[in-house]
């Protein structure tokens, strides 16, 4: 069998709804930024909207990265465990890497305020998939030598956002 590569990752997206402590940290603090940073691009008040802001002045998309210091230290907080997502023997998935993304927001309505941490996975070696399980091993292994696993549900916001490896090998076994 060819060995499959892959990495995953979660979308967690965070609104003013939200209850728990490290979201309404992340989305306070990402609010406060924006209204601040949003400024150089809208001196005069007359845009709303981060969309607005975006049609208007593309450099306003760098909102995305200069927001994104504001919720370093809540980041860290997290250890590098994806909230939400859990293998099925109940531990966190880890993440190597989380992206901050501004879905929207507005200077006068804090309510329309969303925006995204997308956490990636190191590479993982795909050793089976059996209906909706992935059976996993972290890093990229050796397939002759043992390795330790984790089994992990496919799920909402979570994605195979990178694929090497034969998809055949598991169309013949699984899907047969």
């Amino acid at each position: 069998m060819e060995k499959t590569l892959i990495k995953l990752a979660y979308k967690q997206v965070i609104a003013i709804k939200d209850e728990g402590d490290f979201e309404k940290k992340v989305f306070s603090a990402t609010y406060q930024e924006f209204l601040l940073k949003s400024q150089a691009y809208n001196p005069d008040r007359k845009l709303k909207t981060f969309t607005q802001l975006k049609a208007k002045d593309g450099r306003a998309n760098s909102l995305h990265y200069k927001l994104s210091f504001t919720i370093g230290d809540f980041l860290k907080s997290l250890n590098n465990k994806i909230p939400f997502i859990k293998d099925n023997a109940g531990n966190s998935l880890v993440f190597d890497v989380p992206v901050f993304e501004l879905i929207e927001s507005d200077i006068e309505d804090k309510e329309a305020h969303i925006v995204a941490i997308n956490y990636t996975t190191c590479v993982l070696t795909l050793l089976s998939v059996i209906g909706e399980y992935l059976i996993l091993a972290i890093g990229d292994v050796n397939l002759e030598a043992v390795a330790e696993t984790i089994t992990v549900k496919m799920q909402p916001g979570l994605s195979v956002i990178s694929y090497k490896g034969s998809y055949q090998a598991y169309n013949k076994e699984v899907f047969a």
